[in-house]
């Protein structure tokens, strides 16, 4: 007796249908216990490993591109510039770019300004580009290839001393007032 066609096709889609979801659960099960690390994911974007500290403590990142980096605590890594980073760091990761970033400071002069967007050339060049406000500074983007450690928080004068005139407050305290008598 000759089988019919048609019943191996439906067979064939029958088990497709049963195996697929058991496969697609298996393959998210195991990224769920070896998810990307944030320093594996901004190469993968174009960006590299180097723009956050080395005490990331948490990473998340949806598919529309936004990410949460959550750190032990506020740090500081010194690059051209003094960078701060607070404690929660969220943005939005595109290829060559983050935008509607925040937790991010960089101190130019005597001021901290919050960093808007990092953005890389493409193709890539040795240059990478944050944004503060209306300015966009280039940077050599070597700086930046490697993950740094952070150091504490800013050791020095304090007010009162006759060196706190030559240093302003990092981005979390308040500028103290000067009150004579």
């Amino acid at each position: 007796m000759a089988q019919n066609p048609n019943s191996d096709i439906r067979l064939a889609l029958i088990s497709l249908f049963f195996l697929v979801p058991v496969i697609v659960s298996v393959s998210v099960s195991d990224s769920d216990h070896n998810p990307p690390t944030v320093y594996e994911i901004l190469p993968k974007f174009g960006l590299p490993s180097g723009l956050l500290p080395s005490t990331v403590s948490n990473f998340t990142f949806q598919s529309d591109g936004r990410f949460t980096v959550e750190l032990e605590k506020p740090c500081y890594v010194q690059f051209e510039y003094l960078v701060y980073y607070d404690k929660t760091i969220t943005g939005k990761l595109g290829y060559g770019s983050i935008t509607e970033l925040e937790g991010i400071q960089v101190q130019r002069f005597f001021f901290w300004f919050n960093v808007d967007e990092i953005n890389v050339d493409l193709p890539p060049s040795d240059s990478i580009y944050f944004q503060f406000g209306l300015v966009n500074k280039r940077l050599d983007v070597d700086q930046f290839k490697s993950v740094h450690s952070c150091r504490d928080g800013r050791k020095g004068p304090y007010p009162g001393s006759c060196k706190w005139f030559l240093e302003l407050p990092t981005p979390t305290e308040d500028i103290p007032m000067l009150i004579t008598e």
